[in-house]
């Protein structure tokens, strides 16, 4: 793709490296390439859309939005959140839904995901994408903000 894609946080907390995060799917870039939020310990925490595009997929712990041109980012709230059944988050959004980057999409509690024994680490993935094509925007270890670019996909 001749233009790069800038895929923003979806939420606010310290940067990590995919390779750290604890779940090897993720770790292992299987689904993609990205990186890693560790999210503010907030008790209600709005994560938007890192791209403007058609949300694709949409479950409570997680999204997918496909921009124009195809290019697709998952965005994952914790790991192991499929357990709880969608308990715990609200939808702002719907499959199919056009979305601007920034929109809300999801709102959940890092909280209580961290108390019931869950990573609320959050993966952002540029979905089935090349390595060599994601150049990290932000540093692995610092604080980002809700919103701040993460990402550029070329």
């Amino acid at each position: 793709m001749s233009t790069s894609l800038t895929v923003l946080a979806p939420v606010a907390g310290t940067v990590i490296a995919m390779s750290d995060v604890p779940d090897p799917v993720f770790a292992g870039e299987i689904v993609g390439p990205g990186l890693a939020i560790d999210p503010v310990r907030e008790s209600s925490v709005t994560a938007i859309a890192p791209v403007a595009g058609t949300v694709l997929k949409l479950h409570a712990h997680a999204f997918v939005v496909q921009a124009d041109g195809g290019r697709a980012a998952l965005v994952h709230l914790g790991l192991d959140t499929v357990q709880l059944g969608g308990a715990g988050f609200t939808l702002h959004v719907a499959e199919g839904d056009v979305v601007r980057a920034g929109d809300a999409v999801v709102s959940w509690d890092p909280v209580t995901v961290e108390a019931g024994g869950r990573s609320p680490v959050c993966p952002v993935v540029a979905l089935q994408g090349e390595a060599s094509a994601v150049t990290p925007l932000a540093t692995v270890g610092s604080v980002i903000s809700a919103g701040d670019p993460l990402l550029a996909w070329s």
